[in-house]
């Protein structure tokens, strides 16, 4: 029986015949795709390259680069922020509906 030898993963052929170079200022790798090497082109698609305008609009609260669905927000936030509404439209009724009886004159 044959021994199969492993390969190594090798790096994506550059785009351009390797005369480009990367984007990120100090890096020599060779251009792959929107201006970067494979490896700072994989860390803008995951949203951790700094400086670069992110590949979605992002969630508005802090730390969460989620993709945003809604007010600036992501599913998770958008969907907590409608629950919050909800709530306070509904705390707010019942005081409205008793407010107008409280201030109806007292029949002498």
């Amino acid at each position: 029986m044959a021994e199969t030898a492993k390969s190594k993963k090798k790096a994506p052929a550059a785009k351009g015949g390797g005369k480009k170079s990367c984007g990120i200022q100090g890096c020599k790798r060779a251009y792959r795709a929107k201006g970067l090497c494979f490896f700072h082109y994989k860390k803008w698609r995951r949203g951790e390259l700094e400086k670069r305008p992110a590949r979605y609009d992002t969630c508005g609260k802090e730390a969460c680069k989620k993709k945003v669905v809604g007010h600036g927000l992501c599913q998770e936030h958008f969907d907590a922020w409608k629950a919050s509404r909800k709530s306070a439209k509904l705390a707010a009724a019942p005081a409205a509906a008793a407010a107008p009886a409280a201030e109806a004159p007292a029949a002498s």
